[in-house]
């Protein structure tokens, strides 16, 4: 399902504003963003307690990521040769309703938002003309997306916004590399291939902190998601909730988890599939796996798959034996270290090294510069963007566009 983006709800006089405006907004945007976040948080603290991911914050990861898309949005809205922004608007309407974000949650943003652009760039610059045709931008990026989020709420068969369900630990286990792997009793909720769940947590201090877990693994009533915990380096932040997740969560607990969501589109075996990943990029590929293993064991895969070791690969053994049951797939590894030691290839994955099958799904999910590196390849290579479906596990999906 795409978001329905209409360039002609901005008129040609809001859309001239925008466009003698763009470049000074998009001078000072994070600036506006930082301003943003500072007063919403202000006027409404349970939001960084209780929905923002506070390590995002921390390191101003989401401040750039809600920039760059709103300036990205008006960009493609006023400028009818750039592509249709679609792909980015689906990524943020299906975080959101993982999240639980509803319509009325909005005009917070926006009162917010815009009471930032006039304190950064003043009464003067922001005038009438320019306050309405900024606003326009917002709020047809905003209604598309609240129409967006009305519709996968449908899908997913549940009210706007209740999305969080009290689900039973059925299992914990702990990869060699390190990723934790935890099953909860999920009855009726449905999930695709590729997809997530939101799995929120009352911290210490008693903020209940949200996060988004993939799946690995979907078994009738039963669904399995990865946790890579993460320890303080540099001006990276702990994990907040994966660490918690890994000291505290039992067998037998009961923990708030989401119905799936996700955009990946469903594998279509009728084409050649590859799947291109790297560290924990790797969860939404095993639960792809999982699916052609199951139902379309004669699909072509090629697997591919980049690491510091055959040690910190997560969920090595899983991934190959979901390979081995399908006969037409191939697995190509590329290892930083001890690459001879277990027949990978050493060094980084350099996709010009890769046969791409003619006509072939690509997958990718991996850190952000191993995404947008992957997908300049493969665009070099001759595969249509059409074809080569992204996952990020950061809030810079604009980066994809």
């Amino acid at each position: 399902m795409t978001v329905a983006v209409e360039r002609a709800e901005l008129s040609p006089e809001q859309a001239e504003v925008i466009k003698a405006t763009l470049p000074l907004v998009g001078a000072h945007i994070e600036e506006i963003t930082t301003e943003f976040y500072q007063r919403m948080f202000a006027a409404h603290p349970e939001l960084i307690r209780n929905l923002f991911n506070r390590g995002n914050q921390a390191q101003g990861a989401q401040q750039k990521a809600l920039a760059a898309s709103v300036a990205t949005f008006a960009t493609h809205l006023i400028d009818p040769n750039l592509p249709h922004p679609a792909e980015l608007m689906s990524r943020i309407a299906h975080k959101h309703t993982s999240l639980g974000i509803v319509a009325e949650q909005y005009p917070i943003v926006y009162e917010n938002l815009f009471a930032a652009i006039v304190t950064v760039l003043g009464a003067d610059v922001v005038t009438e003309e320019v306050a309405t045709a900024w606003d326009r931008v917002f709020w047809v990026m905003a209604e598309s997306l609240i129409d967006e989020e009305r519709e996968l709420y449908r899908a997913a068969g549940v009210s706007d916004g209740d999305v969080f369900r009290r689900l039973r630990v059925l299992e914990r286990s702990e990869d060699p590399s390190g990723v934790l792997l935890i099953t909860v009793n999920a009855g009726a909720a449905q999930a695709l291939p590729g997809q997530y769940v939101s799995v929120g947590v009352t911290l210490p201090d008693g903020a209940r902190q949200l996060r988004q877990y993939s799946l690995v693994g979907i078994d009738g009533e039963a669904l399995t998601f990865a946790v890579k915990p993460v320890e303080s380096t540099g001006d990276t932040p702990a994990g907040e909730v994966s660490n918690w997740l890994r000291d505290n969560l039992q067998v037998g607990d009961l923990l708030d988890v989401t119905v799936p969501f996700g955009d990946l589109p469903m594998p279509d075996a009728s084409a050649p599939i590859v799947l291109i990943s790297a560290g924990i990029g790797i969860t939404p590929m095993i639960s792809i796996l999982q699916h052609l293993a199951e139902q379309a064991p004669q699909a072509i895969v090629r697997v591919l798959h980049a690491d510091r070791s055959a040690a910190s690969h997560p969920l090595r053994d899983r991934q190959l034996e979901l390979a081995r049951r399908l006969p037409n797939a191939t697995v190509e590894l590329w290892y930083e270290q001890g690459a001879e030691e277990v027949a990978a290839r050493p060094g980084q994955m350099s996709i010009g090294d890769v046969d791409v099958p003619a006509g072939a799904n690509v997958y990718l999910c991996g850190p952000d510069g191993f995404v947008r590196a992957q997908r300049d390849a493969l665009t070099m290579s001759g595969v249509p963007a059409a074809r080569v479906h992204c996952e990020l596990f950061s809030p810079n999906d604009w980066l994809l566009n």
